[in-house]
């Protein structure tokens, strides 16, 4: 990295953020998706001042046993405490931890993305359980509140589902928690359109009819999804593997879906259009999901960096689009947006 970390110092020169590592990630036999993640984490930079800040008010106590939370604030502190300005680290002890907690980690078996969509809550952003920091009871037995809601703060976001009957109009409501939101995608369509689709309304009738307290019976009724409140973070996960039936397999969808670098979302409960800034994507690289690689682009002090495990590089920023897709099925194109990190430009906006 020697070389690649001195380039890297020179295509920046006196714009080298002061006080900024760029490190790449060694590779432990195809942990990319890992590593690509971590870089997105690292670059999200309120999550990681807050995350440096717990890890130095903790680290001698009765916290500094190992779990997940803990291993990736030593990875940070490691990557943010360095002399040189580039270089590679090895982010062994979190690999392990990761592995050791996770079934889908303990393989050297490429990841298989069929697995991968369903742990993307937990490595794409901290799960709840993971957040909550190790469990700390107290002598007497009362447990005491979560330690770092902080983490909640940043990644948590509230979605409501509402319910309309059709006969008598009544509205249900339930809301619950979320950490990323998971979108279809359609062919030449934008992260815009697929929120819309997300938050459309279905009708629930046949064998669906949905079972109305005020009725006290099934009747057709209307359903949709909105959110509620918003994620000062909000991490946007494309479903590009899909099941097929007639193959019997996962397939990879190469379909062009526009991310755009600021974003408005508008399918609130409080239909504001609240306005987003793209930090970083995870881009999946291969034509099918039980093969391929992982490499992230980040913004970082308005330069875009591309890492891909121990190798970053500067990237300029029309090159983002390049990994929208494939407006056509079969291209030689397989690196496609797969993990879409935004920061909220309100309160605290990046530099």
């Amino acid at each position: 990295m020697g070389a690649a970390g001195s380039k890297l110092e020179k295509a920046l020169g006196d714009q080298f953020p002061e006080g900024e590592r760029y490190f790449g990630l060694e590779n432990f036999g195809n942990t990319c998706y890992c590593n690509s993640v971590l870089q997105a984490l690292y670059f999200c930079v309120p999550f990681r001042e807050q995350l440096l800040e717990y890890y130095s008010s903790n680290k001698n106590g009765v916290d500094a046993e190992d779990n997940l939370l803990t291993c990736l604030a030593d990875l940070f502190t490691q990557i943010s405490s360095q002399k040189k300005k580039t270089g590679v680290i090895a982010p062994k002890r979190f690999v392990q931890r990761l592995k050791k907690q996770n079934e889908l980690f303990r393989s050297y078996m490429h990841q298989k993305e069929a697995q991968a969509a369903k742990n993307d809550a937990e490595t794409s952003s901290p799960s709840e359980k993971t957040a909550n920091g190790p469990k700390n009871p107290q002598a007497n037995g009362v447990k005491k509140e979560p330690l770092v809601t902080w983490v909640h703060k940043n990644f948590q976001g509230i979605l409501t589902n509402e319910t309309r009957c059709l006969r008598c109009e009544t509205v249900t409501a339930r809301d619950e928690t979320f950490f990323d939101l998971s979108l279809d995608i359609e062919q030449n369509s934008s992260i815009t359109s697929c929120l819309k689709n997300f938050s459309s309304t279905e009708t629930l009738n046949a064998e669906d009819k949905f079972f109305c307290d005020k009725c006290c019976s099934l009747q057709e009724a209307q359903k949709r999804m909105k959110i509620k409140k918003p994620p000062h973070i909000l991490v946007i996960h494309l479903k590009r593997f899909k099941y097929i039936e007639q193959l019997g397999r996962y397939k990879k969808l190469s379909y062009r879906v526009v991310f755009p670098l600021e974003l408005k979302l508008s399918n609130t409960v409080e239909d504001a259009d609240l306005e987003y800034s793209l930090f970083a994507v995870v881009v999946h690289v291969g034509s099918g999901p039980n093969h391929g690689h992982y490499v992230s682009l980040v913004k970082s002090h308005n330069h875009w960096l591309f890492f891909d495990d121990e190798n970053v590089e500067m990237i300029d920023e029309s090159a983002v689009q390049t990994f929208f897709g494939s407006a056509q099925e079969f291209s030689s194109n397989t690196d496609h947006g797969y993990i879409l990190f935004y920061e909220s430009l309100g309160a605290g906006n990046r530099s």
